[in-house]
């Protein structure tokens, strides 16, 4: 009892010393612990940017190769749409003018003399009064239009999916690093602790031996997590167009909420208006379309073409003016079986489109549980991490009590510190998991659970 209690007051006096980091190094047999040093991140975390989660996916999607690809690809859609329009009610118009100089007189017809000089200006006009390939092409432009709105869309959430994994990416990185400085002073203090207590007969010297390993691995992990944050960060400045790290401003930590939807909605929404399912439909409608605009070869068109023409030596010509209209009616017979091929690989193109929509629609309620799914096993384990932190923390405190009245061994201590850690580890992991799912989810669906900002 007298040498509890001489144990006790011994370990009161070094308490206060146990509170604050060990300044000086940790000498235990005459070495010393060495220091990590300060990392660059926590040395100017405070001068970096900071970004929110809906500022990063408005900045990451206009520098996302894909999205904007797909932009250019929905403008060269539109524009096809508006000329398969246009051609039902303007003629194409051609208007040229050329100048000839012969080496002897020649005929003009503008002068009606030999001259060395003939300047002729032509504007023609064209028209397809009746032709089938104008019907299908403005069906297929519509289709065209479609398949790159939804690509669009797709490319988009595709986008801001790579920003939410590197946002969180560096929060979770953040965290983790928090926890690794965490545990690094526990064991600082428990140094102390144990020191103490060898010093006085309470404890083997190899307490604090065993101390001093968890500290220099307490500590190697917190270089690890260090830089691991510095790249997280880094990535993060890449996704949203900044030459150099960027801090994610940190999001509300309550639990994920239950999804506004059950899974036979959610596969019945996917397959109305998912991107992915879009595309699939319009590509396969274009396909269609071109290939009864290649079938509609075998019938005839009917074309006007109107020309104005003028012939004179001079700029601009003026001395003869000759007017014509023509109506045309061709009927194509056999042009060596290039109409034909052509039908083939229409019709091939079209069997293609048809197949993966049809696979896309029969995988659609696998793909669309697997996520839905996937959102709701991450939910349960970020509950799940949050009781067991609790749990760990109480039991941290209960063995750290034990062991300084020396009722339990350096070894359970350190056991319930690793538990501490572990667990506070896997909340931060467990957290955005569950977030990282809800976003593949979102993908899929074509639409957006919450007010982050991203694509809706």
């Amino acid at each position: 009892m007298i040498a509890l209690a001489v144990v006790a007051v011994c370990l009161t006096s070094l308490l206060p010393a146990a509170s604050s980091p060990i300044s000086r190094g940790d000498h235990v047999s005459g070495r010393s612990i060495p220091r990590p040093a300060p990392p660059a991140s926590r040395l100017t975390a405070d001068s970096l940017p900071t970004i929110t989660l809906a500022d990063a996916l408005q900045r990451s999607v206009q520098l996302n190769p894909d999205y904007v690809r797909a932009l250019g690809a929905v403008a060269e859609a539109d524009w096809i749409r508006k000329a398969s329009r246009l051609a039902f009610f303007i003629p194409a118009v051609t208007a040229n003018i050329d100048l000839t100089k012969y080496s002897v007189p020649f005929f003009n017809l503008g002068t009606g003399a030999p001259v060395n000089t003939s300047v002729t200006a032509t504007l023609a006009a064209r028209y397809e009064i009746f032709s089938i390939r104008k019907f299908t092409e403005l069906g297929r432009s519509q289709a065209e239009l479609e398949f790159a709105t939804a690509t669009e869309v797709q490319r988009r959430f595709a986008a801001a999916l790579l920003t939410e994994s590197a946002y969180y990416a560096a929060l979770a990185d953040e965290e983790l690093a928090r926890v690794a400085r965490d545990r690094a002073s526990r064991a600082e203090q428990q140094l102390v602790v144990a020191r103490a207590r060898v010093q006085t007969g309470a404890a083997a010297p190899s307490d604090s031996l065993i101390v001093r390993l968890e500290l220099l691995r307490a500590r190697v992990t917190l270089l690890r997590d260090e830089s691991a944050l510095r790249v997280s960060r880094l990535e993060l400045g890449r996704r949203v167009g900044v030459a150099g790290a960027v801090v994610p401003l940190p999001l509300d930590s309550a639990p994920a909420e239950a999804l506004p939807l059950a899974l036979d909605a959610a596969v019945a929404q996917a397959l109305e208006q998912g991107p992915e399912y879009r595309a699939a439909r319009a590509r396969e409608r274009a396909a269609d379309k071109d290939l009864s605009g290649k079938r509609g070869g075998y019938l005839p068109t009917l074309t006007l073409d109107a020309a104005h023409v003028r012939f004179d030596s001079k700029f601009f010509p003026s001395a003869v003016n000759v007017s014509s209209l023509t109506f045309t009616l061709a009927l194509p017979i056999w042009d060596n079986g290039r109409r034909e091929l052509s039908i083939i690989q229409a019709r091939a193109t079209r069997d293609v489109a048809r197949a993966v929509r049809s696979d896309l629609e029969l995988a659609a309620q696998r793909e669309v549980t697997e996520a839905y799914d996937g959102f709701e096993t991450a939910r349960a384990e970020s509950g799940l991490a949050l009781e067991s932190r609790a749990v760990a923390i109480e039991s941290y405190r209960v063995q750290e009590a034990r062991y300084r009245a020396g009722a339990t061994t350096v070894l359970e201590l350190l056991q319930a510190q690793n538990d501490l850690s572990q667990a506070e580890a896997t909340l931060v992991q467990s957290r955005f998991t569950a977030r990282l799912a809800l976003a593949r989810l979102e993908a899929i669906l074509g639409t957006r659970f919450n007010s982050s900002g991203g694509p809706s």
